[in-house]
């Protein structure tokens, strides 16, 4: 419920704050006082578009804040969830939502003092308050406007969600199979280009390390004579004809040794000699087994230039090494898993889309029989409230198109939309023996709006929004409908906190709280100003709204006439409503 509205700087509001409370309240006021720019603000902080333009000239900034009491929210939990998703709690049982709207375009939402997108003003504020605007009414022309008002009242939203879930799963995977299906050739030519890949990387036998083994033995084959060359003048420098300098080392180590046994402290010296004699005894071994092993090989050298080429080949088409070469095939083989199963998963895949077909039939045949039954509940309940809104005595018909389709559940299934397989479109026949015929062409501006204040309060029953908003639901409404207009509307507020924007004194004359709108010029300024009316005043305005200024006696008389009956009507309506709860029976229609 509404508790509070607070407003600063919007158009030409400068400071405004009312209180709201249970039951049904008024707002009246001369056409331009700023009435709609009030629910304007309340807009904005239900997540409404804001634009810069609405910044009262001269100010920097425009607020608006609304403080809502939970309590009795009926879909709390929803609301708790979302909250929970930015880190916000309730806390009292209230929620404050705010808006600022810089004059220079920059826009801020908050819930409870923390800044949120504006996003999430409008999901938390459409469970909180349900606005229906000046040509709100008009909506009801267009037909997909009337299924979900259908399903709004048979409660069949969420039944009519899950349809919509299945529906793009079946679409999803009919997608799916329709693609796998036009890339087989592409996908078969794919096959057949990887299976060459793969064959041709295996024939290889590549093993990583091998090109660079591969030209390290090229270098050595060819410069075979050379290296043999150089190997035979190293013996030859290390040993000689006469034993060369290893001999001489040889004996130098024997005379060392000698000495170090006749001075201990050159027996460290000898060692080291000794080890240096070991050391080139071991190259000179060494350069003999190389030298020994050098030749020259031509079939060799070709056999290994055919291999690096080979390389060179398969490096230029599948990586820049032979590691990634191999990854190339293990990347290949993968896909060509993934495709030759492909066949496979065609097969799954249809299969699935059959199963979601028949689901999808199922859902929808059961969808479609309880929106047929509701319908019927409705045109009795949209019929009585005609009548009791002075829409004559005629009749209001649900009209279901008959949808001519092929058996076969896929075939249904695609027809079916994620709204069910029904197109209905709401009709009416004003008079007796007329013939129902679609809205668009018999409802005249004021008998749309109160059909959709009809629906409004047959929907209340099931509609857990606990705040409801009329901006100027009497448009088009002669003041021979306002009283049962007004009464409607104090019925509906006996379930929800209903607001009420009117230029009608029969529809004002049934609020239990009334707040008249003026404007003034303060300091050269326009600005709109919210007085509360206590019951002298709210006499007068009524009698304003009855015969215009000066308020004379016989308007006062005709307001304080007025507002008698309407108490008494009041006293009727909860009597009965207090009967029909103990269980007697109502004679008032609805």
């Amino acid at each position: 419920m509404l508790l509070q509205l607070s407003v600063r700087n919007l158009a030409i509001i400068r400071d405004v704050q009312l209180e709201f409370g249970l039951g049904l309240t008024a707002l009246t006021g001369e056409t331009g006082a700023g009435k709609s720019i009030l629910i304007d603000a309340l807009g904005l902080v239900l997540g409404a578009r804001a634009s810069s333009d609405l910044v009262r000239t001269g100010a920097s900034r425009a607020w608006v804040e609304a403080v809502f009491e939970l309590g009795s929210l009926g879909n709390r939990s929803a609301v708790s969830a979302a909250l929970a998703e930015h880190g916000i709690e309730i806390e009292d049982d209230q929620l404050i939502l705010a808006r600022e709207i810089h004059a220079n375009g920059r826009s801020l939402a908050r819930i409870n003092g923390q800044a949120v997108p504006a996003s999430v003003l409008g999901v938390i504020g459409s469970a909180l308050v349900d606005i229906h605007g000046q040509s709100d009414h008009l909506s009801l022309l267009k037909v997909e406007r009337q299924l979900e008002l259908l399903d709004r009242y048979a409660g069949l939203l969420a039944v009519r969600e899950e349809l919509a879930r299945v529906v793009r799963e079946f679409r999803s995977v009919r997608r799916t199979v329709e693609r796998l299906r036009a890339e087989e050739r592409e996908r078969a030519h794919r096959i057949d280009l990887l299976r060459y890949q793969i064959q041709e990387i295996d024939a290889a036998r590549l093993r990583p390390g091998e090109e660079e083994e591969l030209a390290n033995e090229r270098l050595r084959l060819q410069n075979a004579e050379r290296l043999a060359t150089l190997a035979g003048e190293v013996l030859a420098l290390l040993e000689g004809d006469d034993g060369g300098p290893l001999d001489n080392l040889r004996r130098a180590s024997v005379r060392l040794e000698e000495l170090g046994r006749l001075d201990p402290t050159q027996h460290e010296l000898a060692q080291q000699l000794r080890d240096a004699l070991y050391s080139l005894q071991d190259v000179v071994r060494s350069v003999r087994t190389y030298a020994a092993e050098i030749e020259a090989d031509p079939e060799r050298l070709a056999a290994i230039e055919d291999r690096l080429d080979l390389i060179r080949r398969l490096k230029r088409k599948y990586g820049e090494s032979i590691e990634a070469v191999l990854e190339y095939a293990a990347r290949a083989r993968r896909e060509l898993d993934a495709l030759e199963t492909s066949s496979e998963r065609i097969e799954e895949m249809e299969a699935r889309a059959r199963e979601l077909a028949e689901e999808v039939v199922a859902r929808a045949t059961e969808l479609s029989r309880r929106r047929r039954e509701a319908a019927r509940t409705l045109e009795l309940e949209m019929s009585r409230a005609m009548q009791a809104l002075r829409l004559g005595q005629g009749s209001f018909a649900v009209a279901f198109a008959e949808l001519r389709m092929s058996a076969e559940p896929e075939s249904v299934a695609e027809a079916c939309s994620e709204t069910g397989l029904d197109r209905i479109e709401f009709l009416i026949a004003p008079n007796p023996g007329q013939d129902p015929r679609p809205l668009a062409r018999i409802a005249s501006g004021g008998e749309m709006a109160r059909l959709m204040l009809a629906l409004k309060s047959i929907l209340s029953e099931v509609d857990e929004t606990p705040t409801l908003v009329f901006d100027e639901v009497d448009v088009g409404i002669g003041s021979r409908s306002a009283h049962v207009v007004g009464e409607r509307l104090w019925r509906l507020a006996r379930s929800h906190q209903v607001i009420v924007i009117s230029h009608l004194p029969q529809i004002a004359a049934f609020a239990d709280r009334h707040y008249k709108i003026t404007k003034h010029v303060v300091d050269g300024a326009t600005e709109t100003q919210v007085h509360s009316l206590d019951e002298r005043a709210r006499l007068e305005e009524l009698a304003v709204m009855l015969d215009g200024v000066p308020v004379t006696p016989e308007s006062l008389a005709n307001a304080r006439a007025m507002l008698e009956r309407v108490e008494q009507r009041k006293a009727e309506l909860a009597a009965v409503e207090s009967s029909a709860r103990s269980g007697g029976s109502s004679v008032i229609g609805r």
